[in-house]
């Protein structure tokens, strides 16, 4: 039965029970479907049958997930996400600086997993097209990279430089986790990236000035221990007349 049409997902997981929960969910939602049990599979999968994003259990029978996720990335840029039991900051970290896109934990919403591949894939989408988007949108909120500016509710947002450049960072990953580190390294530099107290600073002015409840932030979330997402969808930017 062929039903591809948002794409084909490679299921990489050593239990069935698994695998078929999501078969079943991935099919409901018009995606195509191919499964793996082990990391060579996995990897002979994604060079022969291109998947558009990879689901990828870490604790795998035959290698570890982080070996599997580093011969994908030295043959391919499918999007990745790890899906696994281990909830330990340090194999986020790890995951994502080794080229995950997204980490969902175990047990995990089938809601939130279709929201982030839905996420993986505009990135992807955009990664491809000839020029990354510039303008994003989100509930009253208009970040305009081209023009550096920033609306919220019509009303002209002022940011200093440094928040600017985070806002910016995160844009570019729309919907996906941005390390610190990889933060840091980028609008810091090389020198500061064990300065966390910095961005966090930062990540707090920007959710005053955004209107975003720090309490209970829905639009800028963070990722305990790992790094921040930014939920804002890139959009047209209006016509002027």
């Amino acid at each position: 039965m062929k039903n591809e049409g948002n794409g084909r997902i490679l299921i990489v997981d050593d239990e069935q029970q698994i695998r078929r929960f999501l078969r079943i969910s991935l099919a409901s939602q018009g995606y195509g479907v191919l499964e793996a049990e082990n990391g060579e599979q996995a990897l002979a999968a994604v060079y022969t049958q291109s998947p558009d994003v990879v689901l990828l259990d870490l604790g795998l029978p035959d290698m570890d997930g982080h070996e599997v996720l580093q011969g994908i990335r030295e043959q391919s840029a499918v999007p990745v996400i790890v899906v696994s039991v281990r909830d330990r900051e340090e194999e986020k970290v790890l995951s994502l600086d080794n080229g995950a896109n997204d980490y969902v934990t175990k047990p995990f919403g089938i809601q939130e997993l279709l929201a982030r591949i839905r996420a993986v894939q505009r990135q992807s989408q955009q990664a491809r097209g000839e020029v990354a988007a510039s303008y994003y949108v989100s509930q009253g909120l208009v970040i305009d990279l081209e023009l550096r500016q920033v609306f919220l509710h019509q009303e002209r947002v002022h940011l200093t430089r440094k928040e600017f450049a985070v806002l910016a960072r995160l844009c570019r990953y729309a919907g996906r986790v941005v390390t610190q580190t990889q933060l840091l390294k980028e609008v810091w530099g090389p020198t500061h990236v064990d300065d966390t107290h910095y961005l966090r600073i930062v990540v707090s002015r920007l959710r005053q000035k955004l209107g975003d409840d720090p309490q209970t932030p829905v639009l800028l979330q963070t990722e305990a221990g790992v790094g921040y997402r930014l939920l804002v969808e890139p959009a047209q930017r209006p016509a002027t007349s």
